[in-house]
């Protein structure tokens, strides 16, 4: 690898890391590189819009130009592009929020965003990245990982979120286990008090898991017990979704049962 871009590749990921701005002594810290270093770089990443200084406090931010890039990838995804019209049409038919995401080291990144249709305030969460086990799009990924991927995803640091969220290894095996079984994913509360999410994976034309689509909403409605027998149903709504050259259409439960199934860990 090439030292200067991976150090910038550290500083960029240091102020990006949730902290909205940083000073030199700060990132040096963090990337453990010697500050005149850092200023080096980071000058040289102001230069190309993907740092901004900010003139009162002298400290660092990310720029502009991260913006462009964000917006270049997303239009430029594959995965985006063929799940548009699909979530749009499961948002519809479930009334809820739905999300689109493709799993980033040991994070998952929303791609596409549906607003539940009605006439609440609601927030545009894409570009959010989500701790893959606190998430049911992360288990729906996970879950149908090669074995390989999913014990190295398994060996990351998994911290909670809430007080519900799930960390041990034998926990985070069951719950993908229980997806591979049904075809789904549910999460109650592990990501945000009072939020729960269902989610599937979905599978592009290799077999292979290319993201996940889920509904995301308030526990309470999405997961409510008198509505328990109407989960199959939603996750089945959810992972009905095809990954071929026309865009989405309904997957038949013959195809699916000829997706590969990985190996348990």
């Amino acid at each position: 690898m090439i030292q200067s871009v991976e150090r910038a590749a550290a500083i960029l990921g240091a102020l990006g890391s949730g902290t909205p701005r940083l000073g030199v002594t700060e990132i040096a810290e963090r990337v453990g590189l010697a500050k005149p270093t850092v200023y080096g770089l980071l000058r040289t990443l102001e230069k190309h819009d993907l740092v901004v200084q900010d003139p009162d406090s002298g400290k660092y931010s990310l720029g502009p130009g991260v913006l462009q890039l964000g917006n270049a990838y997303l239009d430029g995804s594959e995965l985006r592009a063929r799940s548009l019209l699909w979530a749009e049409s499961l948002a519809q038919r479930a009334s809820e929020a739905v999300w689109v995401a493709t799993l980033s080291g040991s994070r998952v990144i929303v791609l596409h965003h549906v607003f539940r249709p009605d006439n609440t305030v609601q927030i545009l969460e894409v570009g959010a990245a989500i701790p893959w086990h606190a998430c049911a799009l992360g288990r729906a990924i996970a879950a149908y990982l090669p074995a390989d991927q999913r014990v190295s995803l398994l060996a990351t640091e998994r911290m909670p979120l809430t007080g519900r969220t799930k960390t041990t290894r034998a926990a985070l095996g069951q719950a993908l286990a229980q997806v591979r079984r049904r075809g789904y994913a549910v999460e109650d509360q592990e990501a945000t008090v009072g939020d729960a999410g269902i989610a599937a994976p979905i599978i592009n034309g290799d077999d292979a898991v290319a993201g996940a689509i889920g509904l995301v909403g308030p526990a309470e409605r999405l997961l409510d017990p008198d509505l328990k027998g109407d989960l199959d149903s939603i996750g089945a709504l959810a992972g009905s979704f095809e990954w071929h050259e026309g865009g989405p259409a309904w997957l038949h439960p013959a195809r699916r049962g000829r997706l590969r199934q990985p190996a348990a860990v």
